[in-house]
């Protein structure tokens, strides 16, 4: 029999450390950086109860986000069972990200970026893919910095091979993940955004022949 003192040796401070190897499904940050989670609380019995909030209502990816918070949480020593309940009030806003999670995505500086023209680019997947020891995966830009994906994202990443128009691309990612191109054109956006402002994908722009604009 184990005394009451050895119960509920999980601290809520292992469990967020465990969820910042956790990414948000559109943006390479992690839910803790990223402001999604509102609170832990761990019973008696070390199971661990997860308030969270998503970025968006209407996010198709809702059920990885909560399975993959379930898996990271429930990888921390003695955690006996996960609840994730996904509150919206207060709502999510940019601000409840963390100073870590604002720079990543340059949140608040004016960036000169060239816009992607989505009807005519063709993004190409560039640096490496890592996969750490405990299964999480990163991608790697050319200059070796890190960026912790999912599944998903890596997926995306790889089909991005600077052959294929972004269009071709939502209709390929959306088969893939079996969820309704019209859900998935706005994440496949803000991904190809997100995955060029990390450095890892370059946006081509087909070579123009002056044979279209013949009448």
């Amino acid at each position: 029999m184990e005394s009451n003192q050895s119960m509920s040796t999980v601290k809520d401070t292992q469990i967020l450390d465990s969820l910042r190897q956790c990414m948000d499904p559109e943006i390479p940050i992690s839910v803790v950086d990223m402001g999604l989670i509102y609170g832990i609380t761990i019973k008696d019995d070390n199971k661990v109860d997860i308030k969270m909030t998503m970025t968006t209502r209407g996010c198709p990816l809702h059920d990885t986000l909560v399975n993959d918070v379930k898996r990271y949480a429930s990888k921390v020593p003695g955690v006996t069972g996960v609840n994730v309940e996904i509150v919206w009030e207060p709502a999510w806003t940019p601000e409840k990200m963390s100073e870590e999670g604002k720079k990543m995505i340059n949140y608040g500086k004016n960036k000169t970026v060239a816009p992607i023209n989505y009807e005519t680019a063709m993004p190409q997947g560039v640096g490496s893919l890592v996969k750490q020891e405990d299964g999480s995966l990163i991608l790697m830009d050319e200059k070796q910095q890190g960026f912790m994906v999912n599944q998903a994202i890596v997926e995306f990443w790889k089909l991005c091979n600077g052959q294929r128009r972004i269009t071709e691309l939502v209709d390929m990612f959306s088969k893939q993940l079996g969820l309704q191109r019209n859900q998935m054109e706005k994440e496949v956006l803000q991904l190809v955004q997100q995955l060029r402002d990390g450095g890892l994908i370059v946006i081509k722009e087909p070579e123009v022949s002056n044979v279209q604009f013949r009448k």
